[in-house]
Formats: C-alpha cells, structure tokens, sequence
C-alpha cells in the first residue's frame, strides 16, 4: 500500500491539472453554448422589431407622394434625356406658385441640375385633365427682363425654351418672360411665360399659342449677403411652371373609348427644358446637362432593407410585378461553417416561421401589393461572426492551459539546469585560464526572473572580456604611437642624412643613433588619432616664396627634379608653415615614387580670389578611380611594407588649416590639388 502511494506522488500534481483542465474544458463549452442560445433569442427578437420597423417605414415612404411617384414610374430614367414622369396628382395647377411648388415638392420630382437650378417635368394620372406636359422648375438670375408685348424680338428679355419629341414629331416653343401689372401677395416679380412658335419669331409675324401656358415668380430677396436687395444685378431665386399642348396626346385621348393613360411610350418622349437670359450669353438653366441628382426612385428604397431582405412589388390591376430589391449581404462577414451550424440547431422559439409582411399602397393609378421577406440568417450569421471570436478566445485559454505544465517543465526547470551547467563550465573554463565567451548565455536572455539572471551573468562576463581586449587594445596603440612619431622623426633625419653625409662628418655619427633610437622606440598608439588630435599654429605665410623654397630644396630630401611654375608676386594664406611644408612633403614623395623616370614634378600656384590653389602633378600611372578618395585613408597603400600614413597625415594637416587636398587623373598622370584659405 505504501509502495502504491509512493508511486502515485510523483504524478500527483500532473494528474490534478490534467483533472482542471477537463473541468474547465467542459465548464467553458457549456458556458459558451448557454450564452449563445441565450444571445441566439435575444437577437431574433431585435430583428422582429427592426423587420417591424423597416415595414412600417416603407409603407409609409410609399404611401408618401414621394413614393407614389416611385412606384408610378418604377423605371428609373436612362441616359442624358429628360422623359416625363406620372405625377401622383390629376394635374398641376400651375397658375397658383404655392400650390405648384408644394405639389412638386412634396412629390419628389424636383432633379437637381447644377447648385441652384431644379426641374420637374411630369403629366397628371387622369387623361381626361387634357394632353399636357407639366414643367416646373427653379433657377438663380438677376433681375428678371421683362419683354414688349408686339416686340417680335424676344433675344432681349428672359424666356424659357421648351422642345419635346414623340412618335416622330417634335414640338417647339419660346416664351419670354412678360411682368405682369396685377399686384401679388408677396414682393417681387412676376408674371406670364407667353409662348410662341421659333419659326414663327423668326418670320417677324408670331402669333400667341393659346393652350400654352406658363407663369414665373422671382424672390425680392438677394442671394448674395454682402448686396442690396435693390441691386438689379444680384442673383434672386426664381420659380416657373408651364402648361404644355401637346397635339399627338390630345389626339390620342379621342381616339378610344378609353383612352390609354399614361401613355406606353412615357419613357421615349423626350423633353427639353433651357432658361436664357437676354441675350446670347450661356443657359441659366439646361436639362441637356444632364440632373445632379435624380427624382426618388424605389431603388433609394434598398438601403432602408437589412441584410438579406428583399422587396417585392405588384401592380394589381395587371400583376406586373416591379423590379425586385434585395439588400445585400456584406462580403465581409464570414464565420467558420461549423460554428453557423451549431448555431442554427440551438433551439429557439418561433426562430423557423419565415417572417412576412404584406402591405397594399392606393395610389390614384392603382392599387399595389408590397411584400416584405425577412432573413433570419443574418440573426445566425451576426452570431456566428461573434462566436467565431469566442471559438478563437476558448481555443486559445484551452491551449493555455494545456500548455501550462509544458511551459513549467521546459520554459522553467530546463533552463534553470541549462544555466546552471553553463555557469560551472565558465568557471572551469576561468579556472583553466582557456577564454570564454559570453554567447554561451545568449539564448537564455529575457524579460522574466530567469532572463533577468542569465543577463547579468552575460552583461559580466562581456565586461571581463571587454577589459582583457582593452587592455590589449591599449598596448597596440601604444606601439602604433611609437611608430607613428617615429615615422615623423624619421623624414627630417634622412634630409639630414643627406646634408651631412660626407664621410669623417661627425653629425652623421649622431644622427645614426637617432636613426637606431627610433628604431628602437618604435611603439603603440594609433597613429590616426594621434594625428587627429595634434594641435597647428595657423598663421599668415607667404606661399609663392614658400613653395619657390621648397622646390629649390627638393633635392635636399632626395626628390630630384622639382619646378616651381607660378607667380612671383607674394600671396599670403593662412596655414601653419612647418605642417604644410609636411604636407607638401608627403604629396612630393608620392609624386616622386610614381614619376616616370627623368620627368619632371611640377608645382604650379593660382590666386582665385578668396583661396588660393597649389597643384603638384607629375607625369606617370594614373590612380584607379575607385581609390581617388581610399588613398587617402589611414593604411591604404600599393607599396609592400608602406603604413599608407603620408596621404593619410596630408589630408588630416589640411583640414585643420582649413584648406583641402583631392587628387585629380590626367592623361600623361596625377594631380595632388590643395586648396588654402587667403590671409587677410
């Protein structure tokens, strides 16, 4: 018995979350599943309501005279023509502005053209009011231009133009504009569109038409804020209607015992509607521009459908049946099929009656039957979207907890071994003086408590290794110093070599040791900070006499051949002497070890003004262009055993003199180019 219990305590803790596990699995299913019935319920009883809403919202756009006009013309127009549409009223009365403007306002048939401009242009649903085409609009103007009556010109005074074309005839009329004396209720102008034939005008003899009739009312008010009222120039809102006979429909009324009405072919008449002012100048109002924005329509009715729902409409006097809407289901919203499916089969009540609405809208054409379907898969759809979420939520808090002890096994007890063991061999290695590295703990690095610890140990052991390399580091640097000055020292004691080089000369005696003691000495430091570090005494020199100088003692430094080619006048620079004379030192050197042989190294001097130039070119290989600016670099060189510091030291000197030094190729060799700032 007691060997069973011993047995059993080491699993004790795995079998007691794998236990927790189970049990939070099974809690959280049926947690989810309870949750989403109960949202399942809750969402189609939101949805009745809004199915109940969208009904009732669109039985009463429809029943609207906006809507009547829909359903009356359920044909949107096409294309830039302008057709007549079936007014929901018997006719226009278009004598009277307000009932006018009322009757086309509340109807919707006003399209916008442009900012300011709007036209209706309809016929009356009974055909026995007469075979008239209605128009009513609005447009901005000045002040309305009245014309003469028996003036036969009509150019000079605001008119409307007006053509309509049917069944191969086409109609024509311009009316200008006429005030009337008879007083208003409201201020303004006003007074009577008087048609006339344009052929007729133009003969010189227009008589009246009589059936045609029109009226135009302009507001007293400017448009404009910062104008008078009184300013005849200011732009005033001005409202029309007319009245036009039609033969071809008049005709067809008598021609039956009951008359077909609206005509079948009310989308292929086409009407055109232009407002000019006195004048030639451009319309203030044309329909051939095509509306701005378009009449109601029952397509403007979609966007009031939820998701899935489609409208259906019949004209009950002869079935037709209108286009049919269906509002779109987004893209978008996708689930997994799975997870749709289980929420279907959560049982719900009344979820599997198929919600209906049956609405009939009267309207002086006729009666129509309006039929609104529901979708309560979108009800499933929003909820699988949601539990879609929620599967990812319980998916990821299960593998959570599936992971725990996996996490406590490797993410915890293994690394606590791993640096353990890490940690004793870099103490062995220590011990046996053998190097180490910190990269044996980099990969256990991290935010957390253990992370924490092993970048101690790295940030350590870096700062150990880091001393041993600086010290190192420190020793190269010292000998690279000791090279560097003598490398320095060593130019000047070859010129001496040279200048006491007689045999039986004791100087040569004591410049030898020299020679040997900076041999010697040679040391560590690096030479380029050296350089970059060392401070100039930047003064006024003469540099014609200066360079003359150098090129006469050329020879005394064992650079034979040296021509000095510039003016002799004194040109005064600001450069430290002994510098630039290192300087142009090492740029003769180099010059001197590329030359060919026998040809000549030529310094040349140029005044440009602010600065002056000093060129030092000879004649030999040229420099490939990919090293023009490496050569001066610290260590670049072609020659074996060469450091590559001269050009590096020239470049350096210049700088701080404040001056430039570039090199140039040429086709017989190379340029070394300084440039030095003028002294004052």
């Amino acid at each position: 018995m007691n060997w069973r219990r011993l047995n059993i305590v080491p699993y004790r803790l795995r079998l007691l979350l794998r236990a927790a596990f189970v049990f939070l699995m099974t809690a959280t299913a049926g947690l989810a599943l309870s949750v989403l019935q109960q949202e399942k319920q809750i969402s189609y009883k939101n949805y009745q309501g809004s199915f109940q809403k969208t009904r009732v919202q669109i039985a009463a756009t429809l029943r609207h005279p906006t809507g009547q006009l829909a359903l009356l013309n359920p044909q949107p127009a096409t294309g830039g023509a302008l057709h007549p549409l079936l007014l929901p009223f018997a006719a226009l009365d278009f004598d009277d502005q307000q009932k006018v403007q009322q009757a086309v306002a509340m109807s919707g048939c006003l399209a916008q053209y442009g900012n300011n401009g709007s036209l209706c242009v309809g016929i009356g649903n009974n055909p026995w009011a007469g075979g008239f085409i209605y128009v009513a609009g609005t447009f901005d103007s000045a002040q309305l231009v009245s014309h003469v009556r028996g003036d036969q010109i009509v150019d000079l005074a605001h008119r409307v133009k007006v053509k309509v074309a049917l069944r191969g005839q086409s109609y024509e009329w311009i009316a200008p504009f006429e005030e009337s004396i008879e007083p208003q209720r409201q201020a303004g102008m006003h007074g009577r569109l008087t048609g006339f034939y344009p052929a007729d005008v133009a003969r010189g003899k227009a008589p009246v038409v009589k059936d045609f009739r029109g009226w135009i009312w302009q507001s007293p008010r400017c448009n404009q804020p910062d104008a008078a009222d009184d300013d005849a120039a200011c732009t005033r809102s001005a409202f029309f209607s007319l009245r036009l006979p039609v033969a071809v429909l008049q005709q067809a009324l008598f021609e039956k015992r009951r008359p077909e009405w609206p005509p079948a072919d009310l989308d292929r008449i086409n009407v055109g509607v232009a407002v000019l002012a006195p004048g030639d100048g451009a319309p203030l109002l044309d329909s051939s521009t095509g509306p701005a924005a378009p009449p109601f329509s029952l397509s403007d009715l979609k966007p009031m459908l939820l998701p899935g729902e489609s409208l259906q409409i019949k004209r009950q006097s002869d079935s037709v049946m209108l286009p049919l809407l269906v509002a779109p289901v987004d893209p978008e919203d996708q689930s997994w099929h799975f997870v749709t499916t289980l929420i279907r089969h959560l049982p719900v009540d009344a979820y599997d009656v198929p919600l209906e609405a049956k609405e009939i809208i009267a309207t002086p054409a006729g009666s129509y039957e309006v039929v609104l379907k529901g979708d309560v898969r979108s009800v499933s759809k929003s909820l699988s979207i949601v539990a879609s979420r929620l599967v990812w939520f319980v998916g990821a808090m299960l593998a959570a907890l599936m992971l725990a002890w996996l996490v406590i096994e490797i993410g915890i007890i293994r690394r606590i071994k791993v640096l353990i063991k890490r940690a004793d061999d870099v103490g062995e290695r220590v011990k046996a003086a053998r190097g180490f590295s910190e990269s044996d703990l980099a990969d256990l690095r991290g935010e957390d408590e253990l992370g924490v610890l092993a970048t101690g140990l790295h940030d350590l052991l870096r700062r150990v290794r880091e001393d041993v390399e600086r010290g190192h580091i420190r020793a190269e640097q010292e000998r690279d110093m000791w090279h560097a000055v003598g490398h320095e020292i060593m130019s000047p004691l070859q010129s001496l070599m040279v200048l006491h080089g007689e045999p039986g000369n004791e100087s040569q005696r004591y410049i030898s040791r020299m020679q040997q003691a900076v041999r010697v000495l040679y040391g560590q430091a690096s030479p380029s900070e050296a350089f970059q570090t060392s401070e100039l005494q930047v003064t006024e020199i003469e540099l014609a006499g200066f360079l003359q100088n150098v090129a006469d003692n050329a020879a005394c430094v064992g650079i034979e051949n040296v021509v000095y080619e510039g003016p002799a006048a004194p040109l005064t620079v600001r450069a430290d002497e002994y510098s630039l004379e290192d300087v142009i030192t090492h740029v003769l050197r180099n010059a001197e070890r590329y030359r060919l042989a026998g040809s000549a190294i030529t310094i040349t001097l140029e005044d440009n003004g602010t600065s002056a130039t000093v060129s030092i070119r000879n004649q030999g290989s040229q420099i490939a262009p990919e090293m023009l600016g490496k050569i001066f670099e610290y260590g670049v060189s072609e020659q074996p055993g060469n450091r590559g510091q001269g050009l590096f030291v020239a470049k350096t000197y210049m700088a701080k003199m404040g001056g430039t030094i570039i090199a140039q190729n040429y086709d017989d060799g190379v340029s070394f180019v300084l440039s030095l700032q003028r002294g004052a």
